[in-house]
């Protein structure tokens, strides 16, 4: 692959292996962040556990096109097995792991690679209010039918009924999460556990007015801003 003004290609050596690769600038400084984190860690086994995380959300994403190609409409609990990595919660909580742990362990890696309760629990929470926001505008798109759709179709029930159903199922799943962040014995620690949490309550607020993070120039920037630009009155 030939280089060009928007590219950068860095050589890099995974287990004694050279190979090199382009990415765009901004994606490069993404690469760069990563890959100093990994240099003062064991270099294979990490590599390894960044390869399984996104080989499982590819996997995740071709299942539903094929899905969306053949008009296959799954069962809920199909669409939410898959729909809890494809929302890519688990993926970010790996990466989050990685980036602000400042010890990582290969007993941690394992743990995290098996997707434990506190990490699937938060993923379904994500996976539901995320189509709570989206699922009308992707439908339009042309995507395949999210969670609400999908409960729609097993029990013939209303849009309505299926939308209070589903809010339901989120509930159960952030109590479980809850439980799980208290009383399970992990080899996680305590700020890393608090973070998928707040990744969770992050969803709740971007996906509260349909869809605050695709097209956030309503709420989601009048609260950004709010937070962060304009001044507190004292």
């Amino acid at each position: 692959m030939s280089s060009s003004p928007n590219l950068v290609c860095p050589s890099f050596n995974s287990a004694g292996a050279n190979s090199s690769f382009c990415l765009p600038q901004d994606l490069f400084f993404c690469f760069s962040v990563l890959n100093s984190r990994m240099s003062s860690h064991s270099l294979v086994s990490f590599l390894y556990f960044v390869y399984c995380s996104w080989v499982d959300q590819c996997k995740s994403y071709l299942l539903e096109s094929k899905w969306f190609h053949t008009g296959y409409k799954a069962t809920l609990a199909g669409y939410l097995d898959n729909g809890c990595i494809s929302v890519a919660g688990t993926l970010l909580d790996f990466h989050v792991y990685v980036s602000m742990t400042p010890r990582i362990t290969k007993e941690a890696l394992d743990y995290l690679q098996g997707y434990p309760d506190l990490i699937r629990w938060a993923s379904m929470a994500f996976r539901i209010v995320d189509d709570f926001g989206t699922s009308e505008d992707e439908l339009g798109r042309g995507d395949v039918p999210k969670a609400i759709q999908c409960y729609m179709h097993d029990t013939g029930v209303s849009f309505q009924v299926a939308r209070e159903q589903l809010r339901h199922l989120a509930n159960e799943a952030w109590k479980k999460q809850n439980r799980e962040q208290w009383v399970a014995k992990s080899p996680l620690p305590e700020s890393y556990v608090n973070a998928v949490t707040d990744l969770t309550r992050r969803a709740e607020i971007f996906y509260q007015y349909e869809d605050g993070f695709g097209i956030p120039d309503n709420e989601t920037e009048n609260r950004i801003r709010s937070l962060m630009v304009d001044p507190i009155p004292l």
